[in-house]
């Protein structure tokens, strides 16, 4: 605790609380458009943190953690709109989309327990494929998830009055409804990383790291491998559930579509990207992938246009080249991810010396 009494720590973290709050007022400069990119980066944070469980913390390759967004989204779809004539309050949704997303954790858990590796990967894949297949074709004989139609007029998050898809006036101040997310996803963005870092730092999560550099090993020193793997599924799908519910929310329309394959890769790049096991490096994966895209989207062409006078390449494939060559070139030069724990820091110049 000593450490946070430190007048610089403090200063520190006081300027970040400071951005992190002025942070939407700055984005809506640039228009309405740049905080909902903001959001969704928070959202890849939630996914990134409930996949490093899985993969990070206990190294159990899943390629199929969309399936759990998809779980979360579609729970709360069918709870808070008209398709069923439900509305029920966000806040009760979400711990339900978390439980059921949960379940399905276990679900996948079960099968794969003596699977590793790209046998594990496999299965995981396709249990993500399943779970779109059967949201996409559940609208007969009874329409449960309305296929691939989707479901629309989904309820946005209200507490009380305060509804957020609307602009409010609060104190002279005007909200909108994409900054009114902001705050919600940030408060529940600490308190994810809070559940992460004190997770980490528990004997459960010691026992996850033994899991993942040597199974065998962790089994002999007593440690329960299959009860602890199930839990890393079942804990890394609530928050998928969660970033999944409030995904619902802000869009106010959910599709099979959104939860394809390419979905969960790129989350999984994230969390390689930042650095596999360290929450920091993980956010900071997940903020990079989700807003730098974007950035190109919007400046690949003014780019084009500023400097040949004319658009030589379609914006859209030059943007996904030269986010592939970025994450080839971080790779290469970077394997243990932007900003790797300690422990993979120390681990990868000799990993590349044995390679060499």
């Amino acid at each position: 605790m000593s450490k946070w009494l430190n007048p610089r720590s403090a200063f520190g973290l006081t300027l970040i609380i400071v951005a992190l709050l002025a942070l939407p007022f700055v984005a809506a400069l640039g228009g309405q458009a740049w905080v909902r990119i903001l959001n969704f980066a928070i959202l890849y944070v939630f996914l990134a943190l409930g996949l490093n469980i899985v993969v990070g913390f206990a190294g159990l390759l899943d390629l199929g953690y969309i399936a759990f967004y998809a779980v979360g989204a579609y729970t709360y779809a069918l709870l808070a709109s008209p398709h069923f004539g439900l509305h029920w309050p966000f806040w009760v949704i979400l711990p339900c989309g978390a439980a059921i997303a949960c379940f399905f954790g276990v679900i996948l858990g079960s099968p794969t327990l003596k699977l590793r590796g790209d046998y594990l990967a496999i299965v995981t894949l396709g249990f993500g494929e399943i779970v779109r297949i059967f949201m996409n074709n559940l609208n007969a004989p009874i329409n449960i998830t309305n296929g691939a139609q989707g479901i629309t007029l989904i309820d946005p998050v209200a507490i009380g009055d305060l509804r957020f898809s609307t602009t409010t006036h609060i104190l002279g101040v005007s909200l909108s409804g994409p900054q009114k997310y902001y705050y919600l996803l940030l408060a529940l963005a600490i308190l994810v990383i809070v559940i992460n870092l004190r997770l980490q730092n528990s004997r459960i999560g010691r026992a996850w790291q033994a899991i993942r550099e040597d199974e065998i090993a962790a089994k002999a020193v007593g440690i329960n491998t299959r009860n602890l793997k199930l839990l890393a599924f079942a804990m890394g799908a609530s928050f998928g559930g969660v970033a999944g519910g409030v995904f619902s929310a802000m869009q106010g329309f959910v599709s099979p579509e959104s939860f394809s394959l390419i979905e969960s890769i790129m989350i999984l790049a994230m969390v390689v990207l930042g650095g596999m096991g360290h929450i920091p490096g993980v956010i900071l994966g997940a903020v990079l992938l989700s807003i730098l895209p974007e950035a190109l989207r919007y400046g690949v062409g003014p780019i084009q246009m500023a400097v040949f006078g004319k658009m030589l390449v379609d914006p859209e494939s030059l943007r996904m080249l030269i986010f592939g060559l970025a994450l080839v070139l971080v790779m290469r030069f970077k394997p243990a991810g932007l900003w790797p724990s300690p422990e993979r820091k120390r681990a990868a110049p000799a990993a590349g010396a044995s390679h060499g």
